[in-house]
């Protein structure tokens, strides 16, 4: 069996002009040597095979040439390579100076190559920064690294520095094809794509996975065997799946993903592509974007007829589900679940937004024929198709009102405005629209209308904040004004306070068996004070007042008959200092009880009582 060298070794490019993508550090270095214009530290920083190791070696043997030498002179006594993983010690850095001293014997310049440079100790650098800042004329350092952050700033300072970037997809696919065409191999351009799109952005990466695939393939390199190589989802589950989501149809999207899981593929992988999958399409929607399409000419056209099926809406919503799912992935309990999950949501993008933007008139709503009890019939609900409704049993303004009552029987006034209200049955329409919005038929139905269960409604069923609460106080009001005696012969009889709190608690009572217990807590809420036929009240805020206030004419209605004495009126102020004080520990409600009756008090001590 020959020896094998691989890709990377075999092709690594020996001059400035075959390195890949990175045309800006090349020229800069070719022109540095021609103006005699190059640095003596250099620092090489960048990706994982991106041409760090290569362009350091390619500029040691360049400074060596003067035209003189032979073609595959490689100057190995004038370029010394130091794998600073290995070798990062003091000692390590110190033996190295000492070879520093020692002039080339072939050539004009020494190059020290020092690879994985920032695995360096702290002591190391330190021992290094005298040399590497004023090194020998004939000495020049080449320190590469992938990780710049952890070198130390001095050292960073005394270095001309060079970034490396990422290799493009479009640079790895070219160079890929020119290394299959001097194999003899023939490759797909989508096979070749997919090999540097998993490079990701490393070339060496690149070659190796091509000498795997060219192993399993053979002299023909296809895309089917590449991704079934590499373990990649190929892009045609992204677009089978795209199809089912903009069909709606939730059952074989969720068969597909099953069969692509039993494929052997993650679902945070498949989720990540399928969001990468919408973004592509979302490319493609414009001209000026179309170029960030990074896939081959055959795929940009698949994407390209896709694309011009789905709308941006669903694209950007789309990949939002999708993003939010890979965000849960890692914490999700069943994870297969929210996959899924996700996939339902896609599936319903499309359908929720042609509901919404219904334009053929159909409205979702239910004809009052399809809700009939023991006076109203029960059809079927057609429209949606669904299980025909339960019987809704359908209470009248008049039973409510007798529960809310809590009457055995209907008074004979709610029984008479009940005949009434039933006698009250009209006929009203429903039209209902066709598929073209055009009335397609009119049902005639009778419709029990509202019965007017009382002709004056009592003010204790009445809201304190309705509009027919202000109309109900006026009436009363006016009834009250109607109602009273000649002002020449009102009553102004003489009463006492005791008189005065007897009926304020008479009234209070009242208020209590009609159900007013917001009014009854603002009523009781302190004592009322009289001041001749003035009863002045005090409340700690505005609120309060305004409530009492609204039961005023009906107080006053109460308090003037029944103390016989029309020049009584009212006097409400807000004190918002006053705090109304609350009893909480047993202390407290025993000296509020004791206030009430100072027996209690007595009682304690003749009993000798603990608190």
């Amino acid at each position: 069996m020959e020896h094998f060298i691989v890709s990377a070794r075999k092709y690594r490019p020996a001059v400035f002009k075959d390195v890949v993508g990175q045309q800006a550090i090349t020229n800069t270095l070719e022109n540095a040597i021609e103006n005699n214009h190059l640095a003596q530290a250099l620092l090489f920083t960048g990706p994982r095979g991106v041409g760090k190791t290569t362009c350091a070696r390619i500029l040691a043997k360049k400074i060596n040439q003067d035209g003189t030498q032979k073609e595959d002179e490689d100057f190995a006594f004038n370029i010394f390579e130091l794998d600073a993983a290995s070798n990062n010690s003091v000692d390590d850095i110190r033996n190295l100076i000492d070879q520093v001293r020692i002039p080339p014997q072939v050539g004009q310049y020494k190059v020290y190559i020092i690879d994985e440079v920032h695995m360096l100790s702290s002591a190391a650098f330190n021992a290094f920064l005298k040399t590497l800042e004023e090194p020998p004329k004939h000495a020049i350092f080449i320190l590469a690294t992938t990780e710049k952050h952890k070198i130390i700033p001095t050292i960073l300072s005394r270095c001309q520095i060079f970034d490396f970037r990422r290799i493009g997809v479009r640079d790895i696919k070219e160079h890929l094809a020119d290394v299959a065409k001097a194999e003899g191999i023939e490759a797909e351009d989508d096979a070749l794509h997919i090999i540097a799109q998993k490079a990701d952005g490393a070339l060496r990466d690149a070659l190796s996975i091509f000498d795997r695939v060219v192993s399993f393939a053979g002299k023909n390199l296809t895309r089917e065997a590449v991704t079934e190589n590499l373990n990649v989802l190929d892009y045609t589950w992204y677009f089978q799946i795209t199809d089912l989501l903009l069909e709606n149809n939730i059952p074989q999207v969720l068969v597909t993903y099953n069969d692509i899981l039993s494929k052997g593929f993650d679902g945070h992988h498949f989720i990540m592509g399928l969001a990468s999958h919408f973004r592509d399409l979302l490319v493609c929607k414009n001209q000026e974007t179309i170029a960030l399409l990074e896939v081959g000419e055959q795929v940009k056209t698949m994407y390209f007829e896709q694309s011009q099926k789905t709308s941006p809406q669903f694209l950007i919503e789309g990949i939002d589900l999708a993003n939010t799912c890979d965000l849960k992935y890692k914490n999700s309990q069943n994870q297969r679940l929210l996959v899924e999950l996700c996939l339902m949501q896609l599936a319903s993008l499309t359908f929720q937004g042609e509901k919404k933007n219904s334009s053929n008139g159909e409205r979702f709503v239910i004809p009052p024929s399809n809700f009939k009890s023991e006076k109203i019939t029960s059809e079927r609900i057609t429209s949606a198709g669904s299980i025909p409704p339960k019987p809704i049993e359908i209470k009248t303004e008049i039973e409510v009102e007798v529960e809310k009552r809590n009457l055995a029987e209907p008074t004979e006034e709610i029984l008479k405005g009940s005949n009434s209200s039933e006698n009250k049955i009209s006929e009203i329409s429903t039209i209902q629209n066709n598929d073209n919005g055009i009335p397609a038929e009119n049902k005639t139905e009778k419709v029990i209308e509202r019965p007017q269960i009382l002709a004056e409604r009592n003010a204790k069923k009445v809201s304190a904040l309705s509009l027919k609460s202000i109309q109900k106080k006026q009436e009363i009001k006016q009834e009250m004004v109607a109602n009273q005696p000649d002002a020449e012969n009102l009553p102004v009889n003489d009463f006492s306070d005791e008189e005065m709190q007897a009926a304020w608690k008479e009234y209070t009572a009242n208020v209590e068996i009609e159900g007013k217990f917001n009014l009854l807590s603002h009523l009781t809420m302190g004592v009322p004070r009289l001041d001749g036929s003035i009863i002045h009240l005090e409340f700690p805020n505005q609120t309060i007042k305004t409530e009492v206030e609204r039961a005023k004419y009906e107080l006053l209605g109460f308090l003037r008959e029944k103390l016989q004495n029309y020049d009584i009126d009212l006097d409400i102020t807000v004190n918002e200092t006053a705090e109304k004080k609350y009893a909480y520990t047993t202390r407290e409600k025993f000296e509020k009880m004791k206030e009430m009756n100072p027996l209690i008090e007595k009682l304690r001590k003749e009993f000798d009582l603990d608190i």
